[in-house]
C-alpha cells in the first residue's frame, strides 16, 4: 500500500544547496516507487512548480533562517488538502516549528529528518545567540516525533541535540540520484574546449605505471564548492594554494563573503603568479557548468571546519564523477566518514595548512587518484544510492504508521487520567484500573516536576508528556485526540488523585448503552460557592445536572469527535463551554451518582473566593447568551 508523505523543507532546486538537492532526489525517486508525496518549502513560486510542490514567499532572514509570515497557514492547508500519513520534517528549519502549534499536525506521525545540529559557533556569535531561542522548539519537535534520521553515525554520536533521543534515532545515509547528472565524459564534450581532456591523465597514468616521467609538471586542478559562508573553510584552501607551486583551485558558489574571500586572493596575487597558481571565485554556476568543472579538475577539496558541514552531497557528486576527495577530518561530521568508508580519498587535520599542502602533493600522484576516484564510484552505488534511502526511509513510515494504527482492544475502551504531580498516588489509580480488567491506560503528564511519568510508566500506563502546560480540560482533550487516532470507540476520563474511585467505573458504563455522554456525580462535596455557582449555570442553561464535573465522564465516539474539536478547545471554560457544546451537537448527556473520596468535601480547588464565583457567573452568562452552531463535520 502507498503512503501519502508531506515533506517540510528549507528550499527547493533550483535554488542551490545540500538539503535541497537531497530533497528533490529523494521526492523524485518516493513518487517513482509509488507513493504519494508532497513538499512544502521556501521560496518563490515558479511557473513550472508541479502540484505536489508549494513554494512559500520569504519576507526577510534572521542570521541564515528564512522568514515566511504565510508558512503556518500554508502547513495547515497542505495537511488539509494532501491528508498526509506521514510528515516529513528536515531540520534546522525555523519555519517547521509551526508544527507544534497545529492541532492537524499534531495528530499526525512526524519522522524528523537531521540534516545537521545548529551549531553554536565559534566564529559567528549571532548563531550561538539566536540558538538559544531555538533549540527548546527544536526539543519539542524531537520529544514528538515519532522516530529521527540521522545521516552518519559519527554523526549521532556527537551530537548533543540528539543525546536524549538515541533510542528514537536511526542512521540513513545520505543518497545521490545519479539519473540526472550526465554520464562522465559528456560534460566534458559539452564544454568543449574549455574543459581539459581527461584522456591526459590517462596517458600520465601509463606513462608513470611504464616508468616515463615527464620532465614539466601540469598544474594541479583543485575545485571546491559550496556556499561562501564561515563554516566552509574556503580561507583555509586559499591559504593552502597561494604557498604551492603549480596549482589551481576554482571555488564555486555564492555567499555573504564573496566580498571577502575575494580580497583574500587579491592579497596573495604575486606569490601565485610566481608559483604558476591560480585562484579563480566563480560565483553560482549552473547545473551544468558545475558537470563541467567536476570533469576538469583533479581532486575535489572540502575544507569545513563546523560541523554545520553534516554530510556533504557535492561529495557523491565527486564521486559520480570518479573525482579523489580531500576533506577536513572534522569530529563529529559525516564528511570524514564518508570519504574514509568509501575510500575516497584523503583526511587531513583541521585548519592544519601544513598537512592540506602534503596531502595534495600527494594527489599529485594520478595513480593514486585514478584508485580513489574508482572506489568512490563504486561507493556510490553500493553504499549512497538513492534507491538504498528510500528503501530505509520505507521501513521507518511503516514503522511509525503502525505506531498509530487504530486498535481495538477491550472493546474500544481506553481509560484517560491527567495528572500533574500526582507521583503519590498515580501508580495506585492505574494499576486498579488495569486490575478491574481495562489495560488501555494512558496517563497525560501535565508537565510534572516529580515523578508522576516514572509512576504511571511503571504501573503499566501508556504516558504523554504535552510540550507546554494544558490544564485539566486540555490534557483530557489530548487523551481524547489520541483515543481517536488508535481507533478506540469509547473513552473514559478519571483524576490522578484518588478522588473518584476506580470501583464506581461500573456505574459509568451501566448507562453507557443510552447517552453519548456519562457523568459521574457527586454534589455532596460542593462548597457553598461552589453550588452558587453551578446553580446560576443551571438556571441560564436549563440543564438539569446536579454537579459540575469533568474529571469522571465516558464519552462514546461521536462525542469523542466533538470534545476533540478545535471548538471544544476554544469555548472551554471550566468545561462548561464542552458540555454546551455537546447539547448544542444533539447528544445525549446523562449524569449517575457516584462515591468519591471525601477529602474535600466542603472545599474547592477552582471556586475558593467570592471573587472566583463572580468571574465564573459573568463568563458562564456569556457563553449561554452567545450563538454559535456546531460545523457539521464534527458528526461525520
Amino acid at each position: 500500500m502507498s503512503l501519502r508523505i508531506l515533506h517540510v523543507g528549507k528550499f527547493y532546486p533550483p535554488d542551490p544547496g545540500g538539503m535541497e538537492v537531497f530533497l528533490r532526489d529523494l521526492v523524485v525517486a518516493q513518487r517513482a516507487a509509488g507513493d504519494e508525496v508532497y513538499a512544502l518549502v521556501h521560496g518563490a513560486p515558479r511557473a513550472d512548480d508541479p502540484q505536489w510542490l508549494r513554494r512559500i514567499p520569504v519576507q526577510g532572514h534572521l542570521i541564515y533562517a528564512p522568514i515566511a509570515l504565510g508558512f503556518r497557514r500554508a502547513l495547515k492547508r497542505a495537511i488539509r488538502d494532501w491528508a498526509p500519513d506521514v510528515l516529513h520534517l528536515h531540520l534546522p528549519n525555523l519555519s517547521a516549528l509551526w508544527v507544534l502549534s497545529l492541532l492537524e499536525a499534531r495528530d499526525l506521525p512526524w519522522v524528523v529528518h537531521w540534516h545537521s545540529d545548529v551549531v553554536p559557533s565559534r566564529i559567528r556569535g549571532a548563531l550561538a545567540l539566536g540558538y538559544l531561542g531555538y533549540r527548546p522548539l527544536e526539543q519539542a519537535v524531537l520529544d514528538h516525533a515519532e522516530r529521527i534520521v540521522v545521516t552518519s553515525p559519527p554523526y549521532l554520536e556527537a551530537s548533543p541535540a540528539l543525546a536524549s533521543w538515541r533510542e528514537k534515532c536511526t542512521v540513513v545515509p545520505l543518497g545521490l540520484d545519479v539519473s540526472r547528472l550526465p554520464p562522465v565524459g559528456v560534460a566534458r564534450e559539452a564544454g568543449g574546449g574549455a574543459v581539459v581532456d581527461t584522456g591526459a591523465v590517462a596517458d600520465e597514468v601509463e606513462a608513470i605505471e611504464a616508468g616515463q616521467c615527464a620532465t614539466a609538471r601540469p598544474r594541479l586542478r583543485l575545485f571546491s564548492m559550496g556556499r561562501l559562508a564561515y563554516y566552509k573553510g574556503f580561507e583555509t584552501l586559499i591559504e593552502v594554494v597561494a604557498g604551492m607551486r603549480d596549482v589551481e583551485l576554482t571555488i564555486a558558489g555564492d555567499g555573504e563573503l564573496r566580498a571577502q574571500l575575494q580580497a583574500l586572493v587579491s592579497r596573495h596575487a604575486a606569490r601565485l603568479a610566481g608559483n604558476n597558481g591560480a585562484i579563480y571565485l566563480t560565483g553560482a554556476v549552473s547545473e551544468a557548468e558545475k558537470a563541467r568543472m567536476f570533469e576538469r579538475c583533479d581532486v575535489f577539496c572540502l575544507a569545513s571546519r563546523e560541523r554545520t558541514e553534516a554530510f556533504g552531497i557535492v561529495l557523491m557528486e565527486a564521486m559520480h564523477f570518479g573525482k579523489p576527495c580531500v576533506v577536513s577530518d572534522l569530529a563529529g561530521s559525516g564528511m570524514p566518514w564518508v570519504v574514509t568508508v568509501s575510500q575516497a580519498g584523503m583526511c587531513v587535520p583541521l585548519e592544519d595548512v601544513a598537512a592540506w599542502r602534503g596531502a595534495l602533493e600527494r594527489m599529485r600522484d594520478p595513480v593514486l587518484r585514478r584508485t580513489c576516484g574508482a572506489a568512490g564510484r563504486e561507493a556510490l552505488a553500493a553504499r549512497f544510492s538513492m534507491e538504498k534511502v528510500v528503501a530505509s526511509l520505507q521501513r521507518v513510515y511503516r514503522g511509525v504508521c503502525e505506531d498509530v494504527a487504530p486498535v481495538h482492544p477491550c472493546g474500544g475502551l481506553l481509560v484517560v487520567i491527567p495528572a500533574m504531580n500526582e507521583s503519590a498516588t498515580i501508580g495506585a489509580v492505574v494499576s486498579g484500573v488495569i486490575a478491574a480488567g481495562l489495560p488501555n491506560v494512558l496517563v497525560v503528564d501535565d508537565q510534572s516536576t516529580d515523578d508522576t511519568a516514572g509512576c504511571a510508566d511503571a504501573a503499566g500506563a501508556t504516558v504523554l508528556r504535552p510540550v507546554l502546560r494544558l490544564g485539566a480540560w486540555g490534557a483530557m482533550q489530548t487523551g481524547i485526540r489520541h483515543a481517536l487516532a488508535r481507533g478506540f470507540d469509547q473513552v473514559i476520563t478519571m483524576d490522578a488523585d484518588g478522588q473518584h474511585e476506580v470501583a464506581e467505573i461500573p456505574a459509568l458504563l451501566s448507562r453507557g448503552t443510552e447517552a453519548d455522554v456519562v457523568i459521574g456525580a457527586h454534589p455532596q462535596r460542593a462548597s457553598a460557592a461552589r453550588r452558587v455557582a453551578w446553580g446560576w449555570f443551571r438556571r441560564l442553561s436549563g440543564f438539569g445536572l446536579e454537579d459540575l464535573t469533568s474529571g469522571f465522564r465516558l464519552y462514546n465516539h461521536a462525542a469523542m469527535k466533538v470534545a476533540a474539536s478545535a471548538e471544544a478547545t476554544l469555548l472551554d471554560y471550566q468545561d462548561i463551554g464542552v458540555l454546551l457544546l455537546l447539547r448544542r451537537a444533539g447528544l445525549r448527556i446523562v449524569e449517575v451518582p457516584v462515591a468519591m473520596n471525601l477529602r474535600q468535601v466542603g472545599q474547592s480547588r477552582i471556586f475558593n473566593s467570592w471573587w472566583t464565583v463572580f468571574r465564573y457567573m459573568a463568563a458562564t452568562t456569556l457563553l449561554c447568551l452567545s450563538r454559535w452552531r456546531v460545523r457539521a463535520r464534527l458528526l461525520r
